[in-house]
Formats: structure tokens, sequence, C-alpha cells
């Protein structure tokens, strides 16, 4: 159902440097894109994640309560995302950890330009 999430960005080059090797550590890599925006997947018939410069070139801004959860595998798949994150820059928003009963695990990060992240598991842990 969803082609692309779309996050506001002040330093694209930043910003695109830090989506490469984030996402890189899952395998997923820019699939298009142009000079403001960079779209990243496995390709283009499954959901991306883009990052962008906003069309109206006013400073992007992080929706409170706007979230990406970014499905990365199993808990010690999640905790090596929150890590990379937190390596590259990001701050933390919640460390990694279990949730919802054995449901949900997940760790929660804040972006260069403060968008949040999570990188979680979900099901039966």
């Amino acid at each position: 159902m969803i082609a692309y999430t779309t996050l506001g960005v002040a330093n694209f080059d930043r910003a695109k440097k830090f989506y490469d090797d984030l996402l890189g550590v899952m395998g997923v890599k820019y699939v298009m894109g142009n000079e403001r925006i960079a779209l990243y997947g496995t390709d283009v018939h499954n959901p991306m994640l883009a990052v962008c410069i906003p069309y109206d070139e006013q400073a992007p801004s992080a929706g409170n309560g706007m979230m990406v959860a970014i499905r990365a595998g199993e808990p010690e798949d999640c905790d090596a995302m929150y890590a990379k994150a937190i390596e590259l820059g990001a701050t933390c928003d919640g460390p990694p950890g279990e949730r919802s009963a054995g449901f949900f695990y997940g760790g929660y990060v804040k972006d260069l330009d403060g968008n949040k992240l999570c990188f979680c598991k979900i099901g039966p842990q």
C-alpha cells in the first residue's frame, strides 16, 4: 500500500551520506532520485524511504508524533541499526528493548534533522 515515506532534510548531501551508510547495514540501497530527493529501498515496486529538500525550500520540520518505523529483523539487528545511527550522529530517543509483552522490540533515534526513526521487530519474540 505505501509507495514511499519522505523525510525533509536541511542538508541534502549530509542526509544522503547518513542514510547511505545507515540503510546499507540492512542491504538497502539508493534506488532513484535527483538533486533534491533520494529514495532508498530494494526496488521501485516495494516500499521506499525518501529524504528530500522540501518542495517549498523552507526549513524542514519533524512532525510531532510522526515517526518512520523500519523493520530491521531480529532484536540484534535492531540493536545494530540503532548503534549505527548513533555512530553516524543520531541522538537516542529511546534505547532498544522489548515492549508490548514480547510482541514488539524497538530502538528509537532522531536523525541529523530531528526526524524520528524506530528500528523494530514486530511479532512474537
